[in-house]
């Protein structure tokens, strides 16, 4: 096992491929199906969290996101779906996605700044394609 592998392992708690590939899919479509990196914004807003997902579109440290936080943005209905589209347990999707998302927002945003649209598509298709590794690369 490498370095890589041993980190997501640790990060993901023992996540298998078909999962990681999953979830990544599922975060994707919450971006893309939710309006976009702004759409995401306002979904935080709404809920008191703007400033965190806004620090994970800057080009700064990525503030960390608690489990319980994505349980107030995204509701236990969503989370039932996201957790049965990629067979997580639905106990341990929020935290899964607590420490996917500020990632995946980060990837997709290098310049720190909202992107929709093409731009947006074609990094959430890099980040599926090259599987949660390219998260940390």
């Amino acid at each position: 096992m490498g370095l890589l592998d041993g980190l997501l392992s640790s990060l993901f708690g023992g996540l298998n491929s078909s999962q990681q590939r999953d979830i990544t899919s599922v975060i994707s479509g919450l971006i893309t199906k939710g309006g976009g990196i702004e759409g995401l914004i306002q979904k935080f807003s709404n809920q008191g969290l703007g400033d965190l997902v806004k620090g994970w579109v800057s080009t700064g440290p990525n503030p960390p996101a608690t489990p319980d936080q994505i349980e107030k943005v995204l509701g236990g209905d969503q989370l039932q779906q996201m957790a049965a589209q990629s067979g997580i347990d639905r106990n341990q999707i929020a935290d899964v996605i607590a420490k996917m998302l500020p990632q995946v927002v980060n990837k997709v945003t290098p310049d720190g700044k909202p992107v929709d649209g093409p731009a947006l598509n074609q990094g959430l298709a890099s980040l599926l394609q090259g599987g949660l590794g390219k998260l940390f690369s």
